[in-house]
């Protein structure tokens, strides 16, 4: 409201009066403020950098308080930037703990809500409790020690309930330390009683080890006889063993020799198989050698017949040849070759000219196609970029990509183009300007279709409704909710106002930070830009940047737009109704969520075009390539008839001297197979020689294989009689094995019998020590030192059996055991528990008499506090009794107490009535209206 304000209070009571907004609480503010308040005892804002005036770097509070002799003058400088604070004393640097201390001095507290009540904090105000309220009026307004004696007030009662606790604990103490000292009277006679019981106890455990001892001893007796007689017995079982192993031993020996030769037979007779098997390989091999002389013979005579059948064939031909030869007649065909290689020489020709044309054209439809490439995964790009903004799409607003894939199927229905919604066709020319767009644009228009035509739009409408699409219609700036429907469709506006002209060309906003207009930020079809112009008159909102944040109250003044952006808020313009002011509201701009991802349509539609450009050029070559291609065949198929012609010329002319040359190497191929005759007599003898040869070595084989053959039986005879032999001896080892297996399991039974009698004689031993041991021990005897006579005169009356004696130890153990908690201290503690009465008696009268003392202390203290505060709070009650009733209402103020003696407890009660019809109530946060709270 204003830059620079000075208000010079006057005596009593001040009144600031204005409309809202004018600055009254800034007065309040900076009273606070300048005398070393905190924020929060204002209610408004955290941070003190918040109080200094929007647009400014700093600010000053400057508050001169009366003193008798000289005023004190206390000036605060705040820094936005960093947000602290600079101070000053009477114009000099000082701290805010000196400001504090020249403060407190003068009893100013603005943290106290008696003495400093901002408007926002009448509702805490209310809220304070009785005693918070006590508390704040002793601080405010009530002497400087009334406050402190009451503090000490509640010391002094909280060390007086600490010292009556404490003598309570010590009385109570006392009583049971005396009950308690009563009944070690009777614990010292149980005692002596107790200790008889344990004497008979501890000679009976003296005696018991002795006990064990010779029952033991008897029982290693009995068991060194029973050893002694197994001893003996397992020496007669081992003498009877000894004969029947020495034979096992000698047959074992035999068995394993019979094997020995076997084992070596079993050599010999595979060596003899193995020879054997030679020979007959051998034999085999002869008989193979045979048949291969004799397929050599037949192959000889087949090739004897084939070279007869050759000559034979041969003969022939060549009579043929000759006949022919004879009949030919020589005639001169050179013209007709000559006119046949001329018409083969110019179709040669127009073949080269052909393959090339074909070649050219191939390489450009090699180049147009590699461009079509290019240009359809430029396209699949953009497609991509489209695609992930229908995606978006499809995640925020599924009915309208629901309605969106049913229009891409359905255009031919409608006359006019039929935008897609905004977020897809629009585009920015930089994403990072997205958020522009977006915060200008409601989230409602930016799903929306776009219709060039009223009727296209009903057309739609109707259309979707049958396939339950919801839509929400909207024309021009007015809207209308049919069916409360979930898609949106706007009309563009009939005249086009995508060409609309801004209220005054960009460089002249230059010099105030804008560097564009929202219309020339992005591109879209011509339908969303004249809508958007229409609406929403992005071609008149310029955007600026920090340097028209810095500077925007010159710039709302001065330019007069109604809408501003800056790099990080929105600035909405408005003149008021009734002031004619001009008023301005900020926001700060959300992040873009629609427009990050741009496609460039432009760029779309000029690589379409291109791309069907190519497609006619592509199929414009194949028609070319096509008739190339038939010419070329017929071309072909014409040269291969002249080539037929030329050759069917050139060997009417050839025939003579060919067949003259035929019947040339016929005539030497003759010759050849004349010579190369095979004497079949002479190969028959030498093939019978061979295998008469042969022969021979085969009868020497089969004599030699027939030796081996009775060498072999021979020692198979041999071999099964030692395997007999084996057999017979085998069986008579195992025989003797199981007598000596069963003679033996009666000896491992005596010797398992031998070792548990001996070790339980170990056994016995060694408890007979370790019992002599421990009896020694319970008797306290050294290792060579006899029982004692008064120990065998004791031990004489006890009982001698072990049964006896552990019934009368337990019989004694029970009795003594009735004597609980009893021991040879009962004496000594009981004279202790008499020392410490006297001591507890002597502390708890001391304890009696400080607590005596802090009663005086505390009632000399609450006369000093009570009467003074009595006296303050009527008062207050008669003041505020008084200006209530000028109000036609009632009010009262009490000091309020449950009991006199808990003196935190004390508390001021304020009770008021605004209506004759009701009591009066005290005031709290909940009961009274917040006018009737402000007053009271």
């Amino acid at each position: 409201t204003y830059d620079s304000c000075e208000v010079h209070p006057g005596p009593n009571l001040n009144m600031i009066v204005g409309a809202n907004g004018t600055g009254k609480s800034s007065i309040v503010c900076a009273i606070c403020l300048g005398l070393a308040g905190k924020p929060s005892f204002i209610g408004r804002a955290d941070k003190v950098g918040l109080f200094v005036k929007r647009g400014c770097l700093k600010g000053l509070v400057e508050v001169e308080l009366f003193q008798p002799h000289t005023n004190i003058i206390i000036t605060r400088e705040i820094q936005v930037v960093n947000n602290t604070s600079t101070w000053f004393i009477n114009r000099k640097p000082s701290t805010l703990k000196a400001v504090e201390e020249q403060i407190s001095a003068l009893n100013i507290q603005v943290g106290n809500l008696c003495q400093f009540l901002p408007q926002d904090k009448v509702g805490e105000f209310a809220k304070l409790s009785k005693i918070e309220l006590l508390e704040a009026t002793e601080k405010s307004i009530g002497p400087p020690e009334m406050y402190q004696f009451h503090c000490e007030l509640k010391n002094f009662r909280e060390k007086e309930r600490e010292l009556e606790n404490l003598c309570k604990e010590k009385s109570n103490s006392l009583e049971k330390m005396r009950q308690r000292i009563e009944r070690y009277k009777q614990d010292v006679e149980r005692y002596h009683e107790r200790k008889r019981h344990l004497d008979l106890i501890e000679m009976l455990e003296r005696k018991r080890p002795w006990v064990e001892y010779e029952n033991v001893r008897q029982q290693h007796e009995e068991v060194k006889q029973s050893r002694d007689k197994a001893k003996e017995e397992l020496k007669n079982l081992k003498e009877m063993q000894a004969p029947v192993a020495r034979k096992i031993q000698e047959i074992e020996e035999r068995y394993k020799s019979l094997d020995m030769k076997i084992r070596d037979k079993a050599i010999e007779i595979k060596d003899t198989s193995q020879k054997c098997k030679q020979k007959q390989d051998a034999l085999e091999k002869k008989d193979k050698q045979i048949e291969e002389i004799n397929q050599a013979l037949r192959m000889k005579k087949d090739a004897e017949m084939d070279r007869q059948k050759k000559i034979h064939n041969t003969r022939k031909m060549i009579e043929d040849w000759q006949n022919e030869l004879e009949t030919m007649v020589s005639e001169n065909l050179q013209p007709q070759i000559d006119a046949v290689n001329n018409e083969l020489k110019h179709l040669q020709e127009e073949r080269a000219n052909i393959d090339s044309d074909v070649s050219d054209l191939r390489a450009e439809k090699s180049n147009q196609n590699m461009e079509w490439k290019r240009i359809g995964g430029c396209i699949v790009e953009l497609d991509n970029i489209m695609n992930m903004k229908e995606e978006k799409l499809k995640g925020k607003f599924r009915d309208t990509h629901s309605a969106l894939m049913w229009l891409r199927q359905n255009t031919d229905k409608f006359k006019k183009k039929v935008c897609e919604p905004m977020m897809l066709e629009i585009n920015m020319k930089d994403n990072r300007h997205a958020k522009y767009v977006e915060n200008h644009i409601s989230s409602n228009d930016m799903r929306a279709f776009v219709f060039e035509s009223q009727e296209d739009m009903e057309k739609f409408l109707l259309e979707a409704s049958s396939h339950r699409f919801k839509m929400l219609i909207k024309t021009g700036i007015r809207m209308r909710d049919r069916w409360k429907l979930k898609v949106n469709a706007v009309c563009a506006p009939a005249e086009s106002c995508a060409e609309a002209k801004a209220s005054r060309p960009i460089e002249e906003l230059h010099r105030y930070g804008f560097f564009s207009y929202l219309r020339e930020l992005f591109d879209a079809p011509r339908p969303v830009m004249s809508y958007l112009c229409f609406q929403y008159h992005v071609h008149d909102v310029p955007v600026g940047t920090e340097k028209t944040k810095n500077m925007i109250e010159r710039v709302i003044q001065e330019t007069k737009f109604r809408q501003i952006y800056t790099a990080e808020e929105k600035y909405i313009v408005k003149v008021s109704a009734y002031t004619n002011k001009t008023l301005s509201s900020n926001t700060s701009l959300k992040a873009a969520q629609f427009l990050t991802i741009s496609v460039d349509t432009d760029e779309r539609r000029q690589l379409e075009n291109q791309q069907q450009e190519i497609k006619n050029i592509l199929e414009s070559l194949d028609v070319q390539l096509t008739a190339l291609f038939e010419r070329q065949k017929n071309l072909e198929r014409r040269d291969n008839e002249l080539r037929q012609q030329k050759k069917e010329l050139l060997e009417r002319g050839n025939k003579r001297r060919q067949l003259e040359s035929k019947i040339a190497v016929k005539h030497d191929s003759l010759r050849e197979m004349e010579q190369d005759a095979i004497n079949l007599e002479d190969e028959s003898q030498k093939a019978n020689m061979q295998i008469k040869e042969i022969n021979a070595q085969k009868a020497r084989l089969v004599t030699e294989l027939m030796h081996l053959i009775k060498d072999c039986v021979s020692l198979n005879i041999i071999k099964a009689d030692l395997v007999l032999q084996s057999a017979s001896v085998a069986a008579e080892k195992n025989r003797l094995e199981l007598e000596y297996k069963a003679a033996n399991v009666q000896l491992r039974a005596s010797e398992q019998h031998f070792r548990e009698l001996d070790e339980r004689k170990r056994v016995l031993m060694e408890n007979c020590r370790e019992l002599l041991k421990k009896a020694r021990q319970v008797c306290k005897l050294t290792p060579d030192q006899h029982l004692p006579k008064e120990f065998q005169t004791a031990f004489q009356a006890l009982p001698n059996s072990l049964e006896e004696i552990d019934a009368f130890l337990n019989e004694e153990k029970s009795r003594a055991s009735c004597f609980t908690g009893l021991n040879a201290s009962v004496v000594e503690e009981y004279s202790k528990r008499t020392q410490e009465i006297q001591q507890l008696m002597e502390e708890l009268e001391e304890k009696k008499n400080v607590l005596e003392n802090y009663k005086q202390n505390i009632s000399q203290v609450k006369e000093k506090w009570l009467s003074p505060l009595k006296n303050l709070v009527e008062q207050i009650n008669e003041k505020f009794s008084s200006f209530f009733s000028s109000m036609q209402c009632a009010g009262e103020v009490d000091l309020h107490v449950e009991n006199e003696e808990e003196y935190d407890k004390y508390g001021i009660r304020i009770r008021v009535k605004f209506r004759s019809s009701t009591e009066l109530h005290e005031l709290t946060p909940y009961h009274q209206s917040g006018g009737e709270k402000s007053v009271s």
